[in-house]
């Protein structure tokens, strides 16, 4: 079983058609999105699998998505942690699924600390305007 984080917490995962369809897809973090380009409109979902959490290419891979266009839902999954949550917003991820192992490792309240992800970069805290 997985668990779904998003903005509001932890929930289910709410998606059912699988990943190997015309309409939802997975994703190696080294993969290229330019070969997906006739394929972007058609996608509901794209799940990027990040295979250790100090691999940051699938951050990249989801902002170069987003970039060519693509609407869709994006899904992170594999090895991310509460920590890396307004990253994960912040490259254009909708939503990360971890393991029931990891959610009770970090708890909701860790990856809520982090949802207000929009306040949460180098940049507002160099102009002091970072939440605390």
């Amino acid at each position: 079983m997985s668990v779904i984080v998003t903005d509001t917490g932890f929930g289910p995962d709410s998606w059912t058609a699988g990943f190997d369809s015309e309409t939802a897809i997975e994703m190696q973090p080294d993969a290229d999105p330019a070969a997906l380009s006739n394929q972007l409109p058609g996608l509901e979902m794209i799940r990027i699998h990040f295979p250790s959490f100090a691999d940051g290419r699938g951050f990249t891979l989801a902002r170069r998505l987003r970039l060519a266009g693509y609407t869709g839902r994006l899904r992170a999954y594999g090895h991310v942690l509460a920590d890396q949550y307004a990253m994960a917003r912040r490259s254009g991820f909708d939503e990360v699924e971890i393991s029931e192992d990891l959610a009770a490792r970090q708890p909701q309240d860790q990856w809520l600390a982090r949802a207000n992800w929009q306040a949460h970069d180098y940049q507002a805290r160099l102009r002091g305007t970072a939440a605390r």
